[in-house]
């Protein structure tokens, strides 16, 4: 497999470091405006090929998209970067032309290739660039709540002191501040959480206070770090292992509904089936009537920011 990656910033150089122990990269390109950045990283990655835990992977960086040519897997992270008092909203008009930039680059050289889209506000970038490229839907993929995901069955596993590995559960909708979690899907080994609890001796857990706590967190890591890097970064991981091994995996990416529940036009998270088709299918949970009116209220809310942005911006919505 050949991947790219767009953006050697945190979050771009810390998927490499992933993909670097993933047997099946045959090459990774880098590619930043700042060329010695993107060059320096991949020589400096290129010094582990000679250790005996990493696999021989043709490397090379730099600001020319022909190195692209045929790749597989193209990872977007380039982009403005939030600030203080920022949400990612505010990033719309600015990341969306920056992603649609890029990917017009990068679609002469690798037309084929699955597009995972990291850029903040990540949902709307990826939405602008199946709107503005030739990629079809099932092509592009926002990194979307995947993290999000991750922190819910981390914090749940914490509070009930289980691998969160043996948890379940998805947020879905925007990954920001428009997202929800279906309280029917949440579980613990096959058990709804509420049935966990209550027959283990552990206080009810509140869905709305989980919720707070699983945005907070990302929040609390910008807030010491000013940046997140490595949830994201194992987050995308997860999402090209999907693809490189055909793995059929749902897993709550931004993707283009096409009729499912009802949405058109629009990218949000929901549970999606991913192989090396890029995105396989869209599940349709049997939500309850009050999750299925937050879904439908986030994707109203995602639409009138896209056509403020085609507004704004000239950009097809």
């Amino acid at each position: 497999m050949k991947i790219g990656v767009i953006g050697a910033g945190m979050v771009g150089v810390s998927l490499c470091n992933y993909l670097m122990t993933l047997g099946s990269v045959r090459e990774l390109v880098m590619i930043d405006q700042n060329a010695d950045k993107a060059r320096g990283e991949m020589l400096d990655f290129g010094h582990t090929n000679a250790l005996t835990f990493s696999k021989n992977t043709r490397l090379s960086g730099g600001d020319d998209y022909s190195r692209l040519a045929g790749a597989d897997v193209v990872v977007i992270t380039a982009g403005a970067q939030i600030k203080d008092g920022q949400s990612r909203l505010d990033l719309a008009d600015i990341n969306s032309r920056i992603c649609v930039d890029i990917a017009r680059k990068i679609e002469p050289h690798a037309p084929d290739a699955i597009l995972i889209v990291v850029t903040n506000p990540c949902d709307i970038a990826a939405y602008a660039v199946i709107a503005n490229t030739g990629y079809l839907p099932r092509q592009v993929i926002s990194s979307g709540c995947m993290i999000d995901t991750a922190r819910l069955m981390k914090i749940v596993g914490e509070r009930l002191d289980i691998d969160p590995k043996n948890t379940f559960g998805y947020v879905l909708g925007e990954h920001g501040a428009h997202n929800f979690m279906p309280w029917s899907l949440v579980s613990v080994a096959g058990q709804h959480i509420d049935h966990y609890c209550a027959h283990n001796g552990i206080a009810p857990i509140s869905p709305e206070q989980l919720l707070h706590d699983v945005t907070q967190a990302g929040l609390e890591i910008f807030h010491l770090k000013h940046n997140t890097s490595h949830g994201i970064a194992a987050s995308v991981f997860r999402i090209i292992q999907a693809i490189d091994i055909n793995e059929n995996s749902v897993l709550p990416v931004g993707v283009m509904p096409q009729g499912e529940y009802g949405l058109h036009d629009v990218v949000l998270s929901l549970p999606a089936v991913i192989n090396r088709k890029g995105v396989d299918k869209i599940l349709v949970h049997p939500f309850t009537d009050e999750e299925n009116q937050k879904l439908q209220s986030i994707a109203t809310t995602l639409r009138d920011i896209l056509n403020t942005l085609h507004k704004d911006t000239g950009l097809s919505s």
